[in-house]
């Protein structure tokens, strides 16, 4: 009988807000990657403390954050789209983590905005500060409107690109078998 060890998996969330749309559909690629058996932590930016994110003094929850990142084999990010890219907590915290630190890595790119106008944060924004540090980013990138959420629900398509985003990091972590063409 061999052991197995769950994949680690960390989410970061970019967003300041208690409640948050961005944050909903990064608990919803954990829980998808969950059910491929990985084992998943989120990171809340927004809990850790302002100095030690802007790099002027050391703290242990930043530094065990930025480890929890750097020992994860999938990173799944969110954040609410600002002045149409990510927000300034995901900035600093990716600044604070050093060149190529998620070489061989897979990403899960995930934003949230009031329209679909600012859909190409995920693609001007997020690839590129996830690729500035060596992963590799799911094809599927996710972003949800408001529109998209009813009651605070996200709608069945959104949450199904969702699905399908932590189905490709599944894939190109080596959770799940590729599938043949």
């Amino acid at each position: 009988m061999t052991t197995f060890e769950a994949i680690p998996v960390v989410g970061v969330s970019g967003t300041p807000g208690v409640r948050s749309r961005s944050r909903m559909l990064l608990d919803a690629a954990l829980a998808a990657l969950e059910r491929y058996g990985a084992r998943t932590r989120r990171v809340d930016l927004a809990e850790l403390p302002a100095d030690a994110l802007l790099g002027r003094r050391p703290d242990p929850a930043v530094t065990d954050a930025l480890a929890a990142v750097q020992g994860a084999r999938i990173i799944v990010v969110s954040t609410p789209t600002y002045r149409a890219t990510y927000s300034g907590l995901l900035k600093v915290f990716f600044d604070l983590l050093p060149q190529d630190a998620l070489a061989g890595k897979v990403a899960v790119a995930i934003a949230t905005g009031a329209a679909p106008a600012h859909a190409l944060a995920i693609d001007h924004g997020l690839r590129p500060l996830l690729a500035s540090v060596g992963a590799l980013v799911a094809a599927t990138g996710v972003y949800g409107t408001d529109l998209q959420f009813r009651d605070g629900v996200p709608e069945p398509a959104l949450v199904e690109r969702v699905e399908r985003a932590a189905a490709e990091a599944a894939t190109h972590a080596g959770l799940v078998p590729a599938l043949e063409t």
